[in-house]
């Protein structure tokens, strides 16, 4: 059941700027949860949402995982999810819509998508393919019919992005339960051969 009045309370944040609390609020809202067959893997994360400083991040050297980072939310003209202490209590209780939401654009560093609709719908397969939760899948199918009218030009890339996505989804290790905000001064090079990417 869709929770409107916690709907409403995203809305609310997401005008006065709160867009980490805004995206947690609403996945909350629509009721995201993650599969219970990898929910054991998300213990290490439970809670575990510490601010992104951009500012920071781009002062570390450039081959980082950290700067790559930042790089690309500079680029892309984004802000990162930062989670307020007020959502502690959802953060504890629904980890797949605090890890989801506040790791989403380390994803597409990680995966090399970028943010158009067709590198969107690149990291909602990978997402998918990885088994988070019941509710990627039906965004995903979704997407594959609504994507095409609203990018038709991105029509070829799309379906190329959810095929990578897809395979990489199934190669790689579990990714949402990983404390990346813990790693941002190694090599992205490194980072990624420890998550198994090749």
């Amino acid at each position: 059941m869709i929770k409107f009045r916690q709907l409403f309370q995203a809305y609310q944040a997401y005008q006065v700027g709160k867009l980490g609390d805004a995206a947690i609020l609403k996945a909350d809202a629509f009721g995201a949860t993650i599969n219970p067959q990898v929910a054991a893997k998300m213990q290490a994360v439970v809670g575990y949402y510490p601010s992104i400083d951009l500012e920071a991040l781009l002062k570390l050297p450039e081959n980082t995982f950290g700067y790559q980072y930042a790089l690309h939310m500079k680029e892309a003209n984004l802000k990162p999810f930062n989670v307020s202490p007020e959502m502690d209590e959802i953060a504890k209780r629904n980890v797949f819509a605090l890890r989801y939401a506040v790791t989403h654009d380390i994803f597409h560093t990680l995966l090399g998508f970028d943010t158009s609709y067709a590198g969107e719908i690149g990291v909602l397969a990978f997402a998918v393919a990885q088994n988070y939760s019941k509710f990627l899948g039906i965004g995903l199918a979704i997407a594959k019919i609504l994507y095409p009218i609203l990018a038709p030009r991105q029509i070829q890339a799309s379906f190329a992005n959810i095929h990578k996505g897809t395979t990489m989804g199934k190669q790689v290790d579990f990714l949402l339960g990983y404390p990346f905000e813990a790693y941002w001064e190694k090599p992205l090079a490194e980072v990624k051969a420890e998550l198994g990417f090749s």
